[in-house]
């Protein structure tokens, strides 16, 4: 995921100001009208002039990259569409004349999938699954803890052979999530090879809560380090992170690694959230609207710790990392160990639009504490540490090397917190 999003209200209305139901609506009488609205709102135009009245009212930029977007309305509304696939391409061209690729059109599938990811939930059985570099076959990563793979015994290194009786072989990962996905309460058999043996099982789909937060306690040398990972920012971040922290320092660690490596990003309020989690003072971030609206958000004095903290970041630590990361590391609340971030300061706003589709418009620029501007050019660590092609295959294959002494940007994190002095006041160079 590439989006700091901002949850809005779905649309009230299928068409904002549509010329042509109001026209209708000042010359004829009620019925006439109603017909010429419902034909109206049956038309792939309708979808068409939502989408351009969103980025019209929205979006961050007032020139829309010096295009005449009223002369795309037109454009866009005297075309007859036969389908809505024709009207969603032509969604997609005229979103490409920003500049921006941000804001842009997601069909009904793509936003259910990106709504799911961001809530945290979704409907399944609950398992992770991996193409394994060696075999070529799908295998099981995790057995999502009370779900209902867990519960019927399914667990890591199990390969998943056939769903519904149709085999996986040849399959990509979407395509296996889109066959085991499906409506709660219907039934779904996977075919199991474990060892020497293969086997059904039968299962009940469920909503399914999915973790972003994983941590444990590390002992290394005499120190005890509190591990947390966060894969992205999803509505129900911010608890798991509650949890782990306060579940860490229950085990009375020296110090905590927050690894936000390959984390792409997710919900601004989810990145604000966590950053009050270990900030008791000090500002987030500030964002920007089209018309020069600044908002700075602070923390709030609910700090859950103030325990050293070491933050590892890579290239693909993007939007809401990079906003949680620039703000411990310009409130001097962190050490950023790893690779140069991302490089992405813009927010989206996600809309649902009357067919199920939805659009994602850039609403704002934002900016660290300190005023930086990251866009396009990334966070800057403390210590910048990157791995090598070598190493980053090695742990690539071998997902159990990641957070300890093989992991380099990991080994450095507990280097500088086994080092009391923790250089508090260190900066970039």
């Amino acid at each position: 995921m590439t989006l700091d999003l901002r949850r809005v209200a779905p649309l009230q209305v299928a068409f904002l100001g549509g010329f042509v139901a109001t026209a209708a609506m000042s010359l004829f009488g009620p019925a006439w009208c109603r017909s010429v609205r419902a034909a109206f709102q049956d038309s792939p135009k309708v979808v068409v002039d939502e989408v351009w009245q969103l980025v019209n009212r929205e979006y961050v930029d007032g020139s829309f990259n010096h295009v005449n977007w009223q002369a795309t309305r037109q454009s866009l509304l005297s075309r007859n569409y036969t389908s809505r696939e024709q009207a969603y391409a032509a969604i997609r061209t005229a979103l490409k004349q920003l500049g921006d690729p941000y804001t842009r059109f997601l069909d009904p599938k793509q936003y259910q999938e990106l709504t799911d990811q961001t809530s945290g939930e979704l409907s399944g059985v609950g398992i992770k699954m991996e193409l394994d570099a060696k075999t070529q076959r799908l295998t099981v990563v995790e057995a999502i803890k009370n779900s209902p793979a867990s519960k019927a015994g399914i667990r890591a290194g199990d390969e998943l052979l056939a769903i519904n009786g149709r085999s996986t072989q040849g399959m990509s990962l979407d395509e296996v999530s889109g066959l085991i996905r499906g409506k709660v309460g219907t039934p779904v058999t996977l075919r199991i090879g474990r060892q020497q043996s293969d086997f059904d099982v039968k299962l009940t789909r469920a909503d399914i809560e999915v973790p972003t937060v994983s941590y444990n306690l590390k002992q290394e040398g005499n120190k005890r380090i509190g591990y947390i990972r966060l894969a992205e920012f999803s509505a129900t971040s911010p608890e798991e992170m509650r949890q782990a922290i306060t579940a860490l320092k229950a085990k009375q660690v020296d110090g905590y690694v927050l690894d936000l490596r390959e984390d792409p990003g997710g919900l601004v309020d989810s990145s604000v959230a966590i950053a009050r989690m270990w900030l008791n003072s000090g500002a987030i971030v500030r964002t920007v609207d089209r018309a020069g609206n600044s908002e700075q958000i602070q923390a709030n004095h609910t700090q859950l710790t103030k325990l050293p903290l070491v933050v590892l970041v890579d290239g693909n630590s993007a939007s809401a990392s990079e906003i949680l990361s620039g703000a411990l590391q310009d409130n001097h609340r962190a050490i950023l160990v790893g690779s140069q971030t991302f490089g992405k300061a813009l927010v989206q706003a996600l809309h649902p639009l009357s067919d199920g589709s939805g659009v994602a418009v850039t609403i704002e620029h934002y900016f660290t504490p300190d005023g930086a501007d990251i866009n396009h050019k990334g966070i800057t660590p403390n210590i910048k540490l990157d791995l090598t092609s070598a190493q980053q295959q090695q742990l690539a294959d071998s997902p159990a090397l990641i957070a300890t002494q093989k992991d380099p940007q990991y080994a450095r994190a507990v280097a500088v917190l086994e080092n009391n002095s923790f250089a508090q006041s260190s900066r970039p160079g």
